[in-house]
């Protein structure tokens, strides 16, 4: 299993100084840009009603009541429900996994994994305990496919609770931040799922090891809402980028 933890950055020496700099070119900068302000005449503002931006798009009746968004129009309805209808089917050709994908975790019960049995998969479970306790998680919809003898599938939506943090889109850049490196990364930037804007899926280098059939991973992260999926796929012989893609495309469009 790939080591996945939570690791702050530093800041550098450098940055001190180009913010320095930046500081300095505020204040020499001011004084210029409110004489070229001055001088030029007033822009008219857009109207704050845009086009397709307004809801409902177009203006009722006097005293009529806005309807209520449908489940399709409100992301919230669907994941305040049960949040394990929302995970993707299992993949053609899958069934059910005997055994955990990830070596000494929990198998899902019932499609639920609890925090500490989710933390449990990665290499430093505590630390990745306290990470989620301190960032408000809220739940864990799990499952696990097999097909074939070796070629498995993991797939985890990570809830965090609507608060000041935002648990979802930060633990999502977490671990995706570490993604390019290539000791316990995939060693590049990932691929964009298109039309995401946040989600990116990886091909990691094949692990060989002297008497063991060879290793290959496959992985997908990204998030919506207060959501974050995590999507794995493990098999002795190679993935395709299309085949973790079409995972990764087939479960953001479920949230």
């Amino acid at each position: 299993m790939q080591e996945r933890e939570k690791r702050p950055r530093r800041r550098g020496r450098t940055t001190l100084i180009v913010a320095a700099a930046a500081v300095l070119g505020i204040v020499a900068g001011t004084a210029v840009g409110y004489k070229i302000q001055a001088d030029r005449p007033p822009t008219a503002l857009p109207v704050l009603a845009q086009q397709g931006l307004t809801y409902p798009a177009k203006a009722l009746p006097k005293g009529q009541a806005p309807v209520a968004l449908s489940a399709k129009e409100d992301s919230l309805v669907r994941t305040d429900g049960d949040l394990r209808k929302l995970l993707i089917p299992k993949p053609g050709g899958t069934k059910t996994a005997t055994t955990p994908v990830f070596q000494g975790a929990t198998m899902p019960f019932d499609k639920w994994l609890t925090p500490a049995e989710y933390a449990y998969e990665f290499t430093e479970e505590a630390q990745m305990f306290t990470y989620h306790a301190e960032n408000d998680i809220r739940r864990i919809a799990a499952e696990d496919f097999e097909q074939g003898e070796y070629k498995m599938f993991a797939v985890r939506l990570v809830q965090f609770r609507n608060g000041v943090t935002a648990g979802a889109s930060d633990f999502a850049a977490d671990q995706q931040s570490y993604m390019s490196g290539t000791k316990i990364g995939a060693g590049y930037e990932g691929d964009e799922v298109k039309g995401s804007g946040n989600a990116r899926y990886y091909i990691f280098p094949v692990e060989n090891k002297a008497g063991y059939l060879p290793n290959y991973e496959a992985r997908a992260l990204g998030y919506r809402g207060d959501v974050m999926f995590d999507i794995h796929i493990f098999d002795t012989h190679k993935i395709s980028k299309s085949d973790i893609r079409a995972l990764a495309e087939r479960q953001l469009g479920r949230l």
